[in-house]
């Protein structure tokens, strides 16, 4: 998922922000704190919606692998003639292709 890696812990760089938002909330209970901590909120809802409406959480995370897959083949295949590595590449985009397919006809929610 692009943009939000975990950290060793688990919680990703926008979870990490409004966490603090609500922690300086609640230590202060001062307006602008509040305003912060609903921003930052908000922005967590609406991005979550736009990668639950458009998928491209997972695009990305099928792109991701794709990538990945052809990268190991040629690492683990130095030598590997042009068809041999045109076959592969065309393997996988075949799969990333069908995967974001797929998407269509699940549902949003």
């Amino acid at each position: 998922m692009s943009g939000t890696a975990n950290t060793t812990d688990g919680m990703s760089t926008p979870q990490l922000f409004q966490q603090m938002a609500f922690l300086n909330w609640l230590s202060s209970q001062s307006d602008s704190s509040r305003e912060a901590l609903m921003t930052l909120t908000g922005i967590g809802v609406a991005r979550e919606l736009f990668n639950r409406f458009t998928g491209q959480d997972r695009v990305d995370y099928f792109k991701s692998e794709c990538i990945q897959s052809i990268a190991e083949f040629v690492r683990t295949h130095p030598r590997a003639s042009e068809a041999e590595l045109s076959a592969v590449v065309n393997k996988n985009v075949l799969l990333f292709a069908a995967r974001v397919k797929a998407l269509e006809s699940m549902p949003i929610l």
